[in-house]
């Protein structure tokens, strides 16, 4: 059975990663899944995508789908039962991949980058700032309903309110921070964040998805 799903090589605490098994599960796929540790990727996965960075996606027909979004974009083009697609906002993805993921990457690791946190952090707050209203009339961010653009973001502002948890549950945005905590909370997320220990060629395959 293995040999004739798509293969999703992912890294659990990954934002990009968690994103599209979010996706691969609402949609009902089933996947084999294998857990990649970033210090020693398998070769596998660096020969279907040379930049080796998760998610990658080895389709059976030797296709390689190595971005987060595309791979969220082919699930839920193959089955939609909650109507992601609906809300596919591109500029506000693009803005969550570029500048927000920018600076939070500055934010939660200054010292990677050379950077004073405090300017980045701040720059990330408004960015979420621009939701705060969106999320004050609507559940979500393109309605009441979950859509692709809610999941596409959330692991990303997740990663930034964690950074400093006190710090940013004091912050003004109730309706960002009930949001997040609805996602945060969902059955879904849970499903997403199974714990498994780093694939190695020979390992019987874990099947994910499928709706289960």
């Amino acid at each position: 059975m293995s040999g004739s799903l798509p293969i999703l090589y992912s890294f659990r605490r990954c934002p990009y990663a968690m994103r599209a098994r979010m996706a691969v599960l609402i949609a009902g796929e089933t996947v084999e899944l294998r857990e990649v540790t970033l210090r020693d990727k398998p070769a596998d996965m660096v020969a279907a995508s040379p930049k080796a960075t998760v998610p990658v996606l080895a389709l059976p027909d030797g296709a390689v789908i190595d971005e987060s979004i595309e791979i969220m974009r082919w699930a839920l083009a193959r089955q939609d039962p909650e109507g992601w697609l609906a809300g596919d906002d591109a500029a506000v993805i693009a803005r969550n991949d570029g500048p927000f993921k920018h600076h939070l990457d500055r934010y939660k690791y200054p010292d990677r980058h050379d950077a004073d946190p405090l300017p980045h952090r701040a720059a990330c707050l408004a960015i979420l700032a621009e939701l705060e209203p969106r999320l004050a009339r609507a559940t979500n961010l393109c309605g009441e309903g979950r859509s692709l653009t809610d999941i596409a973001l959330m692991p990303f502002v997740r990663q930034f309110a964690a950074t400093d948890r006190a710090w940013f549950g004091a912050q003004p945005l109730p309706a960002v921070q009930a949001w997040l905590a609805r996602h945060i909370g969902s059955d879904l997320f849970d499903r997403a964040m199974v714990r498994l220990a780093p694939w190695r060629p020979g390992d019987a395959p874990v099947f994910f998805g499928g709706g289960a």
